[in-house]
Order: structure tokens, then sequence, then C-alpha cells
């Protein structure tokens, strides 16, 4: 069998491959597959710098009536030389860019040869990079305004520790069935195995930074660092508000126009909360790497100012929890992390069991993966989890009503009655807003309720603000909690509780029907609930008295 050479290793045709895996052999037969092209969209793609230069053009010959001076023709000029170069360069660079799947005729014959992606490109130098199917990991498309108004996307596949972009391919653009086809042909010849043969499961990919605003912290990070910065001028005895310009401030926001003040002030917190989750994204999970460093240890490494090692042996590891809090669900992302044992208590555990940032769903099920050394349970059929009966949803849906509606429905509703009737028109607002969105929340709260077996792995999901997927070695499961209240006992529901000596030490199973819990959980651990089970007994014989 042929050794793989590295790009640029000695014997290497430099202008033959430039991608991570080995060439296919000139005399290997293959199937002739036709190069195919990007999309001729593609063209107005690279003309979307335009629009900047000549709205302001058009905004300035607006305001002076139609006139427009010397300096904005030049200006003018430059743009359509600029236009006519870029669109020259973009039209060599569309038609001199190709890509295709090769696939051997043998490819499990002699050679070694295996199917692999080619793209072909270059300007003046011509380039050809190769990276063989099975090596393939991520495959993510990526569309931007621009992009989804031309009905395009960008599509970029990439090895694992592919986030420095060293051996990526990235294809600009291509139409969006073209490519949902493209990834799915791509996926189909993935090697189901590299999961586990693969040492790095992950390297710190910088495109992820648009997920770290999608976060708590872009919001109520503001108020933390608002309360900290109060209590440390407290304690040094100045009262922040009676400095002169928080004064200002807070006068001026008081004078001005409430509907322009407050989504003002709004923006601003966004502004600054985007800023610091960014911040913080980068300070937590710089050179961050996620790797199997033998076939008994796992091992996260990350930080910048503060650098973090967390080794994870794997007898200690008892499963994974993709977590999806809302915003991060709505914006395409997750995170995972370990339950294993041995990382300290709760807030310990919180720091250190973190195996992936705020990342594309695609990558963070990836990574679950590579961490199990298997697919992550689930993962190829949500839908093969068991959901939960219809009571649950009105369950939610009451608890929304009498929690959050009602009651501040009547704090407004008194307060408009006693002062004044602006808070009676408040409340009404406040009670058709609640209502509608309790409703929503509650709805999707039941849809993310579901529970299964998956070979080894038991597999939990519930949450609405953070929708949590916990895949747990059904052989760690050491005792079962059954939990009830007068209102669950009544709908017939029980939450059930799987102890495990790892994580949080138990995960919930919540409003499971009671006449299955006690099942599923025999299934789920047999041995641990036989003793507390009655088992039917024989059935009479027919005309036998019992004594």
């Amino acid at each position: 069998m042929s050794t793989p050479r590295e790009p640029g290793a000695p014997g290497t045709d430099p202008g033959a491959s430039a991608g991570s895996g080995p060439a296919v052999p000139p005399g290997a037969p293959s199937e002739e597959t036709p190069w195919r092209r990007l999309d001729p969209r593609t063209l107005l793609v690279h003309c979307g710098w335009m629009a900047a230069p000549l709205g302001s053009l058009a905004l300035t010959a607006l305001a002076t009536g139609g006139r427009i001076d010397t300096e904005a023709w030049i200006t003018l000029a430059a743009l359509s030389a600029s236009f006519a170069v870029l669109t020259t360069l973009g039209m060599i660079r569309w038609a001199r860019t190709e890509f295709r799947i090769t696939v051997p005729r043998h490819s499990e014959g002699a050679g070694g040869a295996s199917p692999t992606f080619d793209v072909r490109s270059g300007l003046l130098t011509r380039r050809l990079r190769s990276v063989p199917l099975h090596r393939i990991r991520t495959v993510d498309l990526t569309a931007t305004p621009v992009h989804r108004v031309l009905g395009v996307t960008v599509l970029r596949a990439g090895t694992a520790g592919s986030g420095d972009g060293s051996s990526e391919l990235s294809l600009e653009a291509l139409a969006v069935p073209e490519a949902e086809r493209l990834r799915t042909e791509l996926l189909a010849y993935a090697d189901a195995d590299a999961i586990a043969n693969d040492p790095v499961v992950a390297r710190i990919n910088w495109r992820w930074l648009r997920y770290a605003p999608l976060t708590f912290w872009v919001i109520g990070g503001v108020f933390v660092a608002a309360g900290g910065a109060y209590r440390a001028l407290d304690g040094i005895g100045i009262e922040a508000w009676k400095l002169g310009f928080v004064q200002r401030a807070f006068t001026e926001f008081g004078a001005g126009a409430l509907w322009l003040t407050i989504p003002a002030a709004l923006v601003a917190i966004l502004a600054l909360g985007s800023v610091g989750a960014v911040i913080l994204y980068v300070e937590n999970w710089w050179s961050y790497c996620l790797e199997w460093t033998d076939s008994r240890t796992l091992r996260v490494r990350r930080g910048l100012l503060t650098t973090r090692a967390v080794t994870i042996e794997r007898a200690r590891l008892r499963g994974v929890v993709l977590r999806e809090p809302l915003l991060l669900r709505a914006g395409g992302g997750a995170l995972v992390r370990a339950v294993a044992g041995g990382l300290g208590n709760r807030e310990e555990n919180r720091k250190r069991s973190g195996l992936l940032p705020p990342a594309p769903r695609a990558e963070a099920l990836r990574v679950a993966g590579g961490t199990l050394r298997a697919p992550f349970p689930g993962s190829a059929a949500p839908a093969a989890l068991t959901p939960h009966p219809r009571v649950a949803l009105r369950r939610r849906r009451v608890r929304g009503l009498l929690f959050v509606v009602l009651p501040g429905t009547a704090v407004l509703a008194g307060l408009g009655a006693a002062f004044t009737p602006v808070l009676l028109h408040c409340a009404w607002i406040y009670a058709l807003v609640t209502t509608a969105l309790s409703l929503w929340l509650a709805r999707d709260a039941y849809r993310n309720l579901g529970h299964g077996l998956d070979g080894p792995y038991l597999v939990a999901r519930s949450g609405t603000f953070s929708r949590d997927t916990v895949a747990l070695q059904r052989d760690a499961i050491a005792a079962w909690t059954f939990s009830t209240s007068p209102f669950t006992r009544r709908a017939g529901l029980v939450t059930l509780t799987a102890a495990v000596a790892a994580g949080d030490d138990g995960y919930r199973i919540p409003d499971l029907p009671a006449a299955d819990a006690p099942g599923f959980a025999t299934t789920a651990a047999p041995g641990i609930l036989d003793e507390f089970l009655v088992h039917p007994g024989p059935a009479p014989v027919p005309g036998q008295r019992s004594r």
C-alpha cells in the first residue's frame, strides 16, 4: 500500500496537488468525470463592494440637486475603471476555476487510490488541489446578504484540524441547489471510521467568531461589567451616580424623544456586548485544540492570557452534551461539553468540561462524535427520539400564562388604576405580547422533548432557552430518581433522573408517562430497579380454586 506524501515533500509534483492526501496515480483508471464551473453570478458577487461608493455618490447628487462637482466626477471615473478591471479579472478567474469529484474505478485495488475532490484554479499560475474524500470532515455553506440576494452561496470543505485554512478548499460561488447537492455528494464518500482514527478532533476556526455574540453575555455581560465597575468605585468611596458625565447622560436621555433614545440605548448595549463577547471568545479559545494524545487520553488546550490544558481519561468519560442556547440555535450554532468524572465540583466542572466553543452545529455534531469515537447518537435521525405526551405541552402553556403573563399584567393594571391610565394600556400590550411569546416558547419546549436508547447510550433532549441533548453511557448510570408533584401526578407524568458520578451528577428526562418510566429505566440500565418492580404472577388455571 502506498504511503501518502505531504505537500512539498521530495518527489511530489507541486503542480499536481496541494492537498493533504495522496494524489491519484496518473495511470490509474478512473471515471472520466467532467470538470464543473462556478455559477456565473459569481461576477456580481465581486462587484458588491461598489454599493457603498455608488450609494454615497447618489446621495451627494440628491443633496445637491443633481449638481456634481469635478471631484465627484473623478471619483466616478475611478470607480468605472476599477469596475472594468475587476470585472475582467473576475471573468478570467471564473473561467479558470473548475472542480470535480474523481472516483477511481478500482479505489480499493492496487495503489490504494481513493476518491478525491479536485479544484483547479489560478489567474496566472494554474494550481490543482486534491483532497481525498475520506479525509473531509466539514462542508460549510456560507452566504452573505449579497449572496442571498443573488441566490448563491460559498462552499468550504476542510479536513479535521483545518481551521487555519491551509488544507481547506473553497468555491465562491455556487447556486444554492448545486451547493447542497455537492455537499451531500462530498459527505456521502466520507469515511465513517475516520472519526475514530483521527487523533486531532478539532482546532480553532476564526470564522466561528460570528457565533460569539449569540450568547447571554451579549446583553448580560454589559450589566455585569457595569455592576463590577460600580462596586469598584463604591469600594474607594466614589458614588458613580453623582459623577458629572453620568448625571448629564441621564438628563439628556430623559429630555430626548423616548422612541429614539430607547432604541439607541439598546443598540449601544448590543454593540458593547458584542465587542465584549468577541474579546472573551478570543481570550478563552485562543490556540484551541481538541485531540486524543493517545488511545486513553483526551486533551483540550486553549487560552490567550490564561492558558488552560484539561486532560480527560477515556475511562472517566461518560458521555457528551450538545448544548444549543436559544440565540445560538437561531444562528445555526451549538457547543459541546463533556460528561466526565474528576473535573471538580459543579463550578469547576462547568469551566473545565467545555470541548468546543460556539460553532456551527454540523461541527458540534462532528466533535461530539469524535469525542465518543462513534457518530453522535441521534445525529443522523433526530426524529428517532420518542416524543412525550401532549399533556406536557399543556403544562408548559399553563405555567407560562400563570408565572409570566398573569403577574406582570396584574401589576401594571393595578398601578394604572392607582396612578395613570397610561399603564393600563401598557398592561394589555404586555398581556398580548407575553401571551404570544409564552405560547410560542411552550410549543418549542414541547417539540424539544425526546428520549431514547441508541446502542450503549441513553439519549435525552429537553429545554428551550438552552436545548440540551445528552448522550450518556448506559453502564455509567448508578441510580434512578422518580420525581412527581400533585400536578404531574394528576397529569400522569413523572420526571426521571439518571444519576451518574460525572458531570452534573444527574440528567433529567422531564414529563415521561408515569406508566412507561419504570420500563424505560429498566431497559436503559438493567438491574437497578429489579427489586422494586412487581411482576405479574402466572395466570390462574381455569377451574382451579385458590387457597
